[in-house]
């Protein structure tokens, strides 16, 4: 389904920076999916160049790990995918919808993962950007956990519907996405990937992003604005300048364009200085 045996998975392990232990159980999940969420950024700046954003296991490869580059959900969690997939882990999609925007109803259009170990599933999700998972969570209705200074929760709705929560010291806990029991394959993140990169609705195209979850804080840039968000709930943020960007995303995501994707970039980068 995941196509893992066409990954180059000493390569992959290489690029997130895994020299532990590989087997089908949670250390290794819980160790890889860290592993990867620190090492590979969420950008969309294929979408922003007007190029397509492929999602063969091939294409991953060259573009996340080899070119070393980021990527938004479908990559980050295809790559997954098939990773685990080529370690032995049992792996399926679902799509979930993004509840980070209030009461506005958003469409199906992010990617994540069930993973089943020892006959329990888990949600993984490499895949959501500054507010996302940096672990696994067990994926039943109650679980909570404290991941660095960030606490997530799941509970249950209504047709099984599952929602991923957040929570800052001292506030209640607010939505971050939910998703049914459909499972979901491939060939629906190719769907959804398609939308995502080129509808002039999707929040991505047009702008730029890249974003890098952590322990201790979350790093965003949405076109013109870094933003570094605390546990606290305080956020910094600073302008971005077109001057600025290619060192920014050296800097803060470890994003190194070659210079013609450089000089592309800051032509399709539509800030004042």
């Amino acid at each position: 389904m995941w196509n893992g045996d066409e990954l180059d998975l000493d390569a992959y392990l290489d690029r997130i920076g895994y020299t532990g232990e590989l087997a089908p159980d949670l250390p290794t999940l819980y160790a890889v999916h860290r592993a990867h969420t620190a090492a590979i950024p969420f950008e969309n700046l294929d979408v922003l160049l007007g190029r397509p954003v492929a999602l063969d296991v091939k294409s991953l490869e060259d573009k996340l790990v080899r070119s070393r580059r980021g990527g938004y959900c479908y990559e980050h969690n295809s790559l997954l995918a098939a990773a685990l997939d080529r370690i032995g882990f049992a792996v399926a999609g679902r799509g979930a919808r993004n509840r980070t925007r209030g009461d506005v109803l958003m469409p199906i259009t992010h990617a994540v993962l069930v993973v089943t170990v020892e006959g329990e599933p888990y949600l993984a999700d490499c895949g959501f950007g500054a507010n996302g998972l940096l672990e696994p969570l067990p994926l039943r209705p109650g679980a909570e956990a404290l991941q660095g200074r960030w606490r997530f929760s799941l509970a249950k709705e209504a047709e099984g519907v599952i929602v991923l929560r957040s929570r800052h010291d001292g506030e209640e806990w607010r939505d971050l996405y939910a998703f049914a029991p459909q499972r979901f394959h491939p060939v629906d993140f190719g769907l959804m990937n398609h939308y995502s990169s080129t509808h002039p609705a999707s929040f991505f195209t047009g702008r730029l992003v890249a974003m890098r979850p952590g322990a201790e804080q979350r790093t965003a840039v949405i076109q013109d604005v870094l933003v570094r968000f605390l546990p606290d709930g305080s956020e910094d943020r600073q302008s971005v300048t077109r001057g600025g960007l290619i060192g920014l995303l050296d800097r803060e995501f470890g994003i190194r364009l070659p210079d013609r994707d450089a000089e592309e970039l800051l032509r399709a980068y539509r800030v004042e200085d």
